[in-house]
């Protein structure tokens, strides 16, 4: 069977990942309810949403990295951040997967919630204040990402890119960093269900991976022309939003 594209999950991939590579978030806590509410399974979205991830934040990392929206030269700070993020999520995913299993799915969505909740008030509360850098944040911050990401699947970049802004990271940079971290945390994913599963379906992945990749030039350039308080009050307001989101949806 040869590769199906399909034009309406093309488009919503493209405007999703236009949101995600902007503003460093919401690329699968959009699409995924998305999906699920127009009738696909799990097991046919969450394969597809991480390679997908994987291939559009490497793709994103590099055009950040072009329009000079970040460093992601070896050896700079910023390569040094995304190495540190990418590592902790090693760490999260393994310490989370014992977690997810005993505690129930309302306790987590409650959590991480709050938590992306809170980080988005203190990013439009402190906006205009200069922000010392502290790598005892971006390690503490960091970690607690990857521990979402393998928790519960999502919650990665709103703690990942708002967490940056909080340790002194610049919006544009943190925006760069967190795309290419979490590109790379994806490509565990993927690795993991080639390697353990072999009922997954990637029917949705050429679609999916084509929308998302074909936004990340204009994400990268619309970046590069935000002025950065603005991009900053926009990560603390989506920040804010998507937190507010996860704990109505508790509600009812």
């Amino acid at each position: 069977m040869g590769i199906q594209l399909s034009v309406p999950i093309i488009l919503m991939a493209f405007v999703c990942e236009l949101v995600d590579s902007s503003l460093g978030m919401g690329y699968g806590t959009i699409l995924t309810p998305v999906l699920l509410a127009l009738g696909y399974e799990p097991v046919e979205i969450v394969p597809a949403v991480l390679l997908s991830e994987f291939i559009t934040g490497v793709t994103a990392g590099f055009f950040h990295h072009e329009f000079g929206n970040v460093d992601l030269r070896p050896g700079s700070q910023h390569f040094k951040i995304m190495v540190v993020m990418t590592g902790l999520s090693v760490v999260g995913v393994l310490l989370a997967v014992g977690v997810a299993i005993t505690v129930p799915s309302w306790v987590v969505k409650l959590y991480i919630g709050a938590l992306v909740l809170v980080i988005g008030l203190a990013i439009l509360k402190g906006h205009r204040k200069e922000v010392a850098f502290s790598w005892r944040r971006i390690g503490g911050l960091g970690f607690l990402a990857a521990f979402n990401k393998g928790i519960s699947g999502g919650g990665y970049g709103p703690v990942v890119t708002g967490g940056q802004v909080l340790a002194g990271v610049r919006g544009r940079s943190a925006v760069g960093i967190a795309s290419l971290a979490e590109g790379i945390t994806s490509a565990v994913g993927v690795l993991a269900y080639l390697i353990s599963s072999t009922s997954v379906s990637w029917h949705l992945a050429p679609s999916l991976v084509l929308g998302a990749v074909l936004s990340a030039p204009l994400a990268a350039y619309l970046v590069s022309r935000l002025p950065a308080g603005r991009l900053t009050l926009a990560i603390g307001g989506l920040s804010t939003m998507l937190g507010g989101y996860t704990l109505v949806r508790l509600l009812l």
